[in-house]
């Protein structure tokens, strides 16, 4: 069993951590999921990610804490570096990534769900949170700093220093997700969720241009503004010169729904 399934269908392509009982990572995961991301990277069918977890409790809990008791401070510090890359890769993705958060999220599971454009919960069936100061570290696989631009400063010392966790209509309140869906079944739930991620592809969606929306807010938020502005104006030059572009103008003056090809 690989230790992430990909698959794709319908311009979507599906990352599932698989790790029972609770979807830990270790650095192979970790290979296995930049490896995922890459090939959904590369492949022109896929216009959006959905990353989860299998079976109904947990999204990811985050590192495999018996792998790193027995390892050694190099090997903490390569390991902490390469899920940094991993997870990077994934936010610099210029296609959108839907966190589809099944079952508990916390620690680097949630590091790893910080990372995606947008996260969606199923209620009633986790909790989410940063509680690694209790085994006396800090969140090293991007929670530090995403997590301070997504509630602020303040807020964030304070959840990372209680080490608090907290259901996911608490997540919703505070930014962490974009919505909390009540379903009967994960069966139900990853079924409206591919459904959700069919509206962001082809034909009746820009997914280029959407991609290179995610490509300007990400890249452009830690540039000054004018350099953020010489941005979108290269990236708006790029989709000037596609198809989805001339056909979403064209439709709007015709009057007529667009039928986009993402490109």
């Amino acid at each position: 069993m690989s230790l992430v399934e990909y698959s794709k269908q319908n311009g979507v392509a599906t990352l599932t951590l698989t790790v029972p009982p609770a979807n830990c990572y270790s650095y192979e995961m970790m290979q296995a999921l930049d490896a995922a991301i890459l090939k959904a990277r590369f492949d022109p069918e896929v216009h959006v990610l959905v990353v989860t977890g299998a079976g109904e409790k947990f999204f990811c809990a985050g590192a495999d804490i018996s792998m790193l008791n027995g390892a050694d401070p190099v090997f903490k510090y390569n390991f902490c570096l390469h899920a940094n890359e991993t997870i990077s890769r994934l936010e610099q993705t210029p296609k959108l990534v839907i966190g589809a958060l099944n079952g508990h999220c916390v620690g680097g599971g949630l590091e790893v769900a910080l990372a995606c454009d947008i996260r969606i919960a199923r209620k009633g069936r986790g909790k989410c949170g940063l509680p690694e100061v209790k085994l006396g570290v800090l969140p090293g696989t991007g929670g530090t700093q995403r997590l301070t631009r997504i509630v602020g400063k303040a807020k964030a010392i304070e959840m990372m220093a209680t080490g608090e966790t907290f259901g996911f209509e608490t997540a919703k309140q505070l930014g962490l997700v974009s919505d909390v869906w009540e379903t009967e079944t994960i069966d139900e739930f990853q079924q409206k969720i591919h459904a959700y991620a069919q509206k962001f592809t082809p034909p009746q969606a820009a997914s280029q241009a959407i991609g290179l929306i995610k490509r300007a807010c990400q890249t452009g938020g830690d540039l000054s503004l004018q350099d953020g502005l010489a941005l979108e104006r290269e990236l708006q030059q790029r989709l000037f010169t596609g198809n989805d572009a001339a056909e979403g103008i064209a439709a709007y003056v015709e009057k007529r729904k667009a039928a986009f090809s993402g490109s």
